[in-house]
């Protein structure tokens, strides 16, 4: 299929897939773990990379491949890589590219899990991390040294929807000779394609938008075949793999991305415009608003504002800021109170608390993530609903 020749929506549908003898119109899923070869001279050119071919799944899988070639016709990468979930998408990604020694910069607006990877259990490995501001190239700049080997973003961040510019932080990466990684989960590429704004690898958690109704875990890193080679083989050896199945669901939801963004995005703009107005919210936090900070570069970047809308809620008198949120979410009957993001249900949680809750006081202060901060994952609820779930902000 020429990927070029048609509209994002139309690859979303078709690219990617592959017909077996029986001729089917929808992805055939292959649970097998292994492949028969008909000689060991097979075999052995299987192994050796000189005939293409499926050899064992923890690292060639036909559903798998479907999954991978379709979202890297979307993303406009040469190869994709898919992973068992979106944290062992970026370790695969910082364990093929990187060694002890090496230098990352990384925003200190990412997520919890995040941080710790980078913060914690990398550094414990040699690799030397420095965090910074999203929006502040000049930080960026300036934490730049002769080892900085990749800058990684997530944009917009979670859970204050912060943007950067991707072109501006991959200017600076690529004059240090480093590459820029960005975390395209909030957005996927029904909203923002990274690779033509500069970035070199994109990141993704297929278990949020990509599957769009909260079944399975899965990742993904893409870019460059030269970059994503010593990613795969850290994959092939380690086995931080795709499993078959969930390949088939993603690509199932990949079919529907475009419209279902759409959708996200629309309620997720008339309900922080709602919020704007209510009585007990201070400050709301949506890239599609014209209040947000970096609202003109998201407009250029993004094709929306996204579905991911966080807002501050005012304490009462006799309340903490965590007891007023709290008292919100615990309030909600309609919305589900979990952290998990990308769902056709709306979601609702308080990120100091859980996705952020391992991140130091200190850390979460500086990433701006306060104790009345609530996110909300705007789901395919009619908004109206979603409103008088939240009826508690207007009293």
């Amino acid at each position: 299929m020429n990927n070029t020749k048609y509209h994002p929506e139309t690859l979303s549908v078709r690219a990617g897939s592959e017909m077996t003898e029986y001729g089917e119109n929808s992805e055939a899923l292959f649970l097998n773990s292994s492949f028969r070869f008909e000689s060991a001279a097979q075999a052995a050119a299987r192994f050796g990379g000189t005939e293409p071919g499926n050899i064992y799944s923890r690292f060639t899988n036909p559903t798998v491949t479907m999954f991978q070639n379709k979202l890297a016709a979307l993303e406009g990468a040469e190869q994709c890589v898919a992973t068992s979930s979106g944290m062992s998408a970026i370790l695969a990604c910082v364990m093929g590219l990187c060694s002890a020694g090496d230098h990352v910069v990384a925003s200190r607006s990412i997520f919890g899990t995040s941080v710790q990877l980078f913060g914690n259990i990398m550094k414990r490995w040699g690799l030397e991390v420095t965090f910074v501001s999203l929006t502040d190239p000049a930080e960026w700049q300036a934490a730049v040294s002769a080892n900085t080997k990749l800058f990684f973003v997530e944009t917009p961040s979670n859970p204050l929807t912060e943007v950067c510019d991707i072109q501006v932080l991959a200017d600076i990466a690529h004059k240090a000779g480093a590459h820029l990684v960005v975390d395209n989960c909030f957005c996927t590429p029904a909203i923002q394609r990274p690779l033509e704004l500069g970035a070199d690898i994109i990141i993704h958690s297929a278990t949020k938008y990509i599957d769009g109704q909260g079944r399975c875990l899965g990742g993904a890193v893409l870019g460059s075949k030269v970059l994503m080679e010593p990613v795969y083989g850290f994959l092939r050896t380690a086995g931080v793999t795709m499993s078959a199945f969930n390949a088939w669901v993603f690509l199932k939801g990949l079919e529907t991305l475009h419209i279902r963004m759409e959708a996200h995005a629309k309620n997720a703009l008339a309900l922080a415009t709602w919020l704007e107005a209510q009585p007990q919210v201070a400050r709301v936090h949506y890239p599609g608003l014209k209040s947000h900070p970096q609202h003109a570069l998201a407009m250029r970047q993004q094709a929306s504002g996204g579905g991911i809308v966080t807002f501050e809620v005012k304490a009462k008198s006799d309340q903490t800021a965590q007891q007023a949120a709290w008292a919100l979410i615990d309030a909600t009957q309609l919305i589900s109170i979990t952290a998990n993001l990308g769902d056709a249900k709306s979601t609702i949680t308080h990120p100091a608390s859980t996705t952020h809750s391992r991140v130091t006081a200190e850390a979460r202060a500086a990433a701006g993530i306060t104790d009345g901060l609530v996110r909300i994952a705007v789901g395919l609820e009619h908004v109206e609903d979603l409103k008088a779930d939240l009826a508690l902000l207007a009293q």
